[in-house]
């Protein structure tokens, strides 16, 4: 489906078809997470405990950097 850019006040936005809304069960104020995937964008639906969590794990990362690349390399013979 074609979808045009559209100005929302100061902004541009895309609207999307009440039946794609319906089908995902999105409403009015829904907030949605959006990624640039290969030459197009994806939209799914906001997951606050994925964000959490995600966040924990970038945390623990940057912690324990040196640990977790260790980890990577190959055992010793």
């Amino acid at each position: 489906m074609k979808l045009k850019i559209t100005a929302i006040g100061n902004a541009l936005g895309v609207v999307l078809p009440g039946e794609w809304l319906a089908r995902l069960r999105l409403n009015a104020g829904d907030v949605l997470n959006a990624a640039i995937s290969g030459d197009g964008i994806e939209l799914s639906r906001f997951d606050a405990q994925l964000e959490d969590h995600l966040a924990i794990i970038e945390q623990i990362m940057r912690e324990d950097d040196e640990v977790l690349c260790k980890l990577q390399e190959p055992p010793s013979p």
